[in-house]
């Protein structure tokens, strides 16, 4: 058994309410809602493999439209007990999905200006979300294999959050024709 993953309910309007073979788990958005909604399911179930749908910020200008995979996640909220930007007092720096694709950065804030992206795509992202740190992390803790699948929704600039209103449907069956694709369901 699967566990299909999204953080916000628009990010699976395009998906049936029942998968073969895949069970759902809406978390929340947020790296703790997301972290704490993952925690219980594994907890709960037994799975082969977690499958995170959802939309993401766009922070490289060479990264058009479409889905993508996640490899790593960073966090941009945080701050060494140095100062340093995008590290933990405590967690990695990095997280690894074991798939090839994009680094993301994950924070607890829409990312919606510029001077926010340029601090951002110094660490090495190329999309920005609100959960997929928190993911990753609390299934390696599992040891359960998670491949997390992005649908880029803005640009992340000046108005990106009233752009992800208008078009998080798109992305949504976007990534249902892509799940189909890929396992057949």
């Amino acid at each position: 058994m699967k566990l299909l993953v999204a953080a916000h309910a628009s990010e699976l309007i395009a998906f049936e309410a029942e998968i073969p073979g895949f069970e759902r788990l809406l978390t929340g958005v947020g790296k703790i809602p997301a972290a704490y909604a993952l925690t219980r399911a594994l907890c709960e179930g037994d799975y082969d493999e977690i499958v995170v749908v959802g939309t993401a910020g766009a922070i490289d200008d060479d990264v058009e439209g479409g889905i993508y995979d996640i490899a790593a996640a960073i966090q941009h909220d945080v701050k060494g007990l140095d100062g340093t930007f995008g590290e933990h007092v405590s967690l990695p720096s990095r997280v690894e999905t074991g798939s090839e694709g994009m680094v993301i950065a994950t924070g607890d804030h829409f990312v919606d200006d510029a001077e926010a992206v340029r601090l951002i795509r110094g660490l090495g992202a190329r999309l920005v979300d609100m959960e997929s740190y928190a993911l990753i992390w609390v299934a390696q803790q599992f040891g359960v294999p998670i491949r997390i699948l992005r649908a880029v929704s803005d640009r992340a600039q000046d108005g990106a959050t009233e752009l992800w209103d208008d078009v998080v449907e798109r992305c949504s069956h976007e990534l249902h024709a892509e799940i189909r694709a890929r396992y057949g369901v």
